[in-house]
């Protein structure tokens, strides 16, 4: 063996030969790593051994646990378990952490919306996807909008409570059924209309806009008949990716896996009824050492566990092995038989291999792109360490914003970049305590001095990685005033050589200390805009931060007023309305509607509401 922890032998020849789930552990207990095994025994044995690409995992495992289930099935969906919960790092994982974007139709609502969402579990609502881009997806509700006038607005009931309709009626964007332009069998036709436009059949909605088109040029109503041109423009463009029509393929998912080094690319062709209706592009991470079986399997967790539906064939590369667990695994996902296999001959096989070159071709621009990109903040790294005579490369820059209006709600941000690249886990958050008014000095200097006190040792109870790191470059968003006032906090600390400068926003001219004059980068270097980039992360994630605090104290003001209303009434009320803006403006009737509301209560309420003229 190559290397083996002397604590983890009795364990590794107690490994028993039945299938089942193993999980790696560091030395704290942390999960490193979840997999499954047909086998535990040599599962898990061969880690320990020459592998590569996954030296970095043993080296990190101090302790060991397995599961063991009666069937390869029972641990994949095991291991899918763990993985969702335990999050370990050295799975493979897709390289975004969130979930994937859909379109639902809320087909059980009286009037269904039709929006983009990320959560994929309701009941009465039908999804689409998952989709791989998230933009993409917006652009496609735009254009549906633009063919199908559903109703945008939020909220289980359609309109506003002024009673009169909104500017996407005007606009021909919406139909106005909360003010019944609109009867519900009509706007029910809409929706079928999209659900069978999304399910991947045009053709009806095609025939429909040219026989109207038709009809108004030829009674010269040419200004109708311009919109229903457009409006078919719009709908051919997006069938446009459902242009190939494969009628003999089926119904079908179509997967290319391309890996070099720790990077794969995974490209799904989805085929419904023959057509191709889109291209889904993946990138994963943690691959390096894996073979295709295990990337796939990873994927297939990952994709497919969390969709709303699955195909009844899916065409994988043909050398990933045994399917049959996987099969196993999606025919439970989907309640009827899933087929998953290599295609030897024919028109799968060619999409498959059309799918594989595409992924290379992906992961190829990627490594390309990748590397351009790692050269330029190289570039921008070195440039600032001349430009600013610093010490060392500025491989950590830590940067600090303030934001407040007319003194309400003070905040203060810090972000991180590490190497160039925003490290958004070491932000933080801060409620300005001692400053008075709208004194952006003190505030910033309130910031610092709590930052640089809690520069604590690993074994204190309030360590605090971020807190922790030492920056090579400290800096505010400002000019002068600013930059003295973070200079002067942090002469109260005992730290190692930290670089400060300011950047200031009207001629982005970088101020340092004991220079009088700023030193001023060209406007479009490396340098300059890696700043630009720091400060703009800075006050974003401040105003952020402030716009929360002064919606929360809102929301508090607004209750706290108002007698009968206590911690529980007040969720009630909120979750009811969805908004305190909604709550404001609610009568009396639908006050008394809260589910848990007494009437006497409701009545009460409204009273308060009237008498302080909110409403």
């Amino acid at each position: 063996m190559a290397r083996q922890v002397p604590k983890l032998e009795p364990k590794l020849k107690a490994l028993p030969t039945k299938p089942g789930v193993y999980l790696f552990r560091d030395a704290g207990g942390e999960v490193l790593y979840i997999g499954k095994a047909k086998s535990l025994r040599s599962r898990v044995r061969s880690y320990f051994q020459t592998r590569a690409g996954i030296g970095a995992l043993t080296e990190r495992i101090a302790d060991l646990e397995v599961i063991v289930t009666d069937t390869e099935v029972e641990a994949l969906h095991l291991e899918q378990n763990l993985v969702k919960r335990h999050r370990p790092p050295f799975n493979v994982r897709l390289r975004d952490d969130k979930s994937f974007p859909y379109i639902a139709v809320t087909v059980e609502d009286e009037y269904p919306r039709v929006m983009f969402t990320r959560e994929r579990h309701r009941r009465g609502v039908v999804y689409f996807g998952p989709y791989a881009n998230a933009k993409k997806v917006r652009e496609t509700l735009d254009v549906l909008n633009r063919v199908f006038p559903y109703r945008p607005c939020e909220g289980p009931k359609p309109g506003r409570h002024s009673g009169i309709p909104c500017l996407d009626y005007h606009i021909e964007r919406c139909l106005a059924p909360c003010v019944g332009y609109v009867s519900k069998e009509d706007y029910r036709k809409v929706i079928d209309d999209v659900i069978e436009f999304l399910s991947g059949d045009t053709r009806p909605i095609v025939r429909q806009l040219e026989e109207r088109m038709k009809r108004a040029a030829d009674d010269e109503r040419f200004e109708e008949a311009a919109r229903y041109r457009n409006r078919l423009f719009a709908v051919r463009h997006l069938a446009e990716r459902q242009g190939a029509d494969k009628a003999a393929v089926g119904t079908v998912d179509v997967i290319g896996i391309a890996n070099a080094g720790d990077r794969a690319v995974v490209q799904v062709f989805p085929l419904r009824d023959g057509k191709l209706i889109d291209r889904y592009s993946f990138h994963l991470e943690n691959v390096a050492g894996q073979d295709t079986e295990t990337i796939l399997e990873a994927f297939v967790l990952e994709y497919y566990g969390s969709a709303p539906s699955v195909p009844p064939q899916i065409v994988v590369p043909r050398d990933v092995g045994d399917t049959s667990v996987l099969a196993d695994f999606l025919t439970g996902r989907r309640g009827s038989r899933v087929e998953v296999r290599a295609a030897e001959r024919g028109e799968k096989r060619r999409l498959q291999e059309l799918a594989t070159q595409n992924a290379r071709l992906a992961l190829d621009s990627e490594g390309v792109a990748a590397e351009q990109t790692r050269l330029r903040r190289v570039e921008a790294l070195e440039e600032l360490r001349e430009a600013l005579n610093l010490e060392s490369l500025p491989l950590r820059i830590e940067c600090y914003d303030v934001s407040n209006i007319q003194e309400a709600s003070p905040v203060g941000s810090m972000v991180v970049f590490q190497d160039a690249v925003a490290k958004k886990a070491h932000y933080r958050k801060f409620g300005i305590k001692d400053a008075e008014g709208q004194d952006d000095f003190a505030a910033l200097a309130e910031v610092i001095s709590r930052r640089f006190a809690r520069m604590r040792d690993i074994a204190d109870e309030e360590y605090d990685e971020s807190f922790a790191s030492t920056p090579n470059l400290v800096l505010v968003d400002g000019g002068k005033g600013q930059l003295s006032a973070v200079l002067a906090a942090m002469q109260a600390y005992d730290l190692p050589r930290v670089a400060v400068v300011s950047l200031a926003k009207r001629a982005e001219e970088v101020f340092v200390p004991g220079r009088p004059e700023p030193i001023v980068l060209e406007r479009h270097s490396p340098g300059l805009q890696l700043l630009q980039r720091v400060r703009d992360e800075a006050h974003r994630f401040a105003l952020g931060f402030h716009r929360q605090r002064r919606e929360t104290r809102a929301k508090e003001s607004i209750f706290d007023t108002l007698q009968g209303v206590g911690p529980v009434r007040r969720r009630a009320l909120l979750q009811h309305f969805g908004s305190a803006e909604r709550f404001l403006a609610a009568s009396q009737e639908e006050l008394e509607g809260v589910i848990g509301m007494p009437a006497k209560t409701a009545r009460s309420i409204y009273a308060q509401l009237h008498k302080a003229g909110r409403a």
